[in-house]
């Protein structure tokens, strides 16, 4: 996998007519970075162990060069790839690894090949691969789920071009798959408005990056914003922000219920993270919904297992949505196009 952040220019035409020729060599590409032929093998096989410094600038000798790698060459060299790409949080997120079962079924029974990029997490927006993609001609598309793009990669993916689709996140310039994070807080708000809680908080994954608003800040804004509406102010006491770490989400789970007025209701910003709080909940001897009433987001199989009131997201549906979209933009130039996606709050004995 290839890494860093590229800053495109155009090559001079006797660059262009190399690369076309196939005569670009990875010797070329040293000169033009003012590195070694064994950094730029390094950079492009395993980025993690140069800077961040030298991936820049042999990411751009690469694209002023227009070089491709031989074994890409003969790849590119084919007729159609018949591969995608997709990035996403899938191991740190069941609700990411759910949208890729929705693009492996959507791909189920074609000759289509499908290549997994794992990414940190959805709170986090910065991502090497996505910046340092050549121009190597290994996919015919990309699936981002969970992640979105800054506007230089948004630049990189439509200079390359490389048709990309959004799942779970918006960009006006990408076609999107996705849903209101801001409506799912809103949600949550509303019901628990109704149900005549007075005593709120807030628990959700710290954000990693001050780059974009993740989902988690996003279902917080609608969920602030109905409180307000109706004459509750959310104090900062009563914001609480946590790794994904079970045992230290649960520290800070126990750690907010030691703050709150009981009875009080708790909005979680994904079911894992509300596990963390129901686990708080029963270690302080308390009782849902009695005492805490807690609401998750996603609906996972956990929010079933543990009767957890959530706001259920439309998880397969987005994944193949996205897939068959990529692969129509993959045919023929199309417009962007923007698909929203309903929210559902699940009403389950948790709240």
């Amino acid at each position: 996998m290839f890494d860093g952040t590229l800053s495109a220019r155009r090559a001079h035409p006797s660059e262009a007519s190399l690369a076309q020729a196939g005569q670009v060599t990875i010797r070329d590409v040293a000169n033009r970075a003012g590195v070694s032929v064994s950094t730029v093998s390094l950079t492009m096989n395993h980025p993690g162990r140069v800077s961040e410094q030298t991936r820049r600038r042999v990411a751009q000798a690469i694209d002023e060069l227009g070089f491709v790698p031989k074994a890409d060459a003969v790849a590119r060299a084919r007729r159609g790839v018949g591969r995608i790409g997709v990035l996403g949080p899938f191991t740190s997120h069941p609700a990411a690894g759910r949208r890729l079962n929705g693009v492996l079924c959507a791909v189920a029974g074609t000759d289509l090949e499908v290549v997994v990029f794992e990414h940190d997490s959805a709170a986090d927006s910065a991502n090497p691969f996505l910046s340092g993609l050549p121009r190597s001609g290994r996919l015919d598309g990309l699936l981002i789920t969970s992640i979105l793009p800054e506007d230089d990669v948004v630049d990189r993916l439509l200079d390359l071009p490389l048709p990309t689709v959004l799942v779970d996140e918006h960009h006006r310039r990408l076609s999107s798959v996705h849903t209101d994070d801001v409506a799912g807080g809103r949600i949550v708000a509303a019901h628990l408005l109704e149900s005549g809680h007075r005593t709120f908080a807030f628990f959700g994954e710290a954000q990693r990056s001050p780059r974009y608003a993740s989902p988690a800040r996003r279902r917080l804004d609608g969920f602030v914003e109905v409180l307000g509406a109706a004459g509750h102010v959310l104090p900062d006491s009563a914001i609480v922000w946590t790794s994904r770490e079970f045992a230290a989400a649960c520290a800070r789970a126990g750690r907010l219920l030691s703050t709150l007025e009981i009875p009080a209701a708790v909005f979680a910003s994904d079911d894992i993270l509300a596990a963390a709080v129901l686990h708080a909940v029963r270690q302080a001897g308390l009782r849902t919904p009695e005492d805490v009433a807690l609401v998750g987001f996603d609906d996972s199989d956990l929010a079933q297992v543990l009767d957890l009131t959530t706001v259920r997201q439309p998880l397969e549906e987005s994944g193949e949505l996205a897939t068959r979209l990529l692969l129509e933009h993959i045919a023929r130039p199309a417009p962007v196009r923007t698909t929203m996606l309903e929210l559902e709050l699940v009403r389950r004995g948790s709240a």
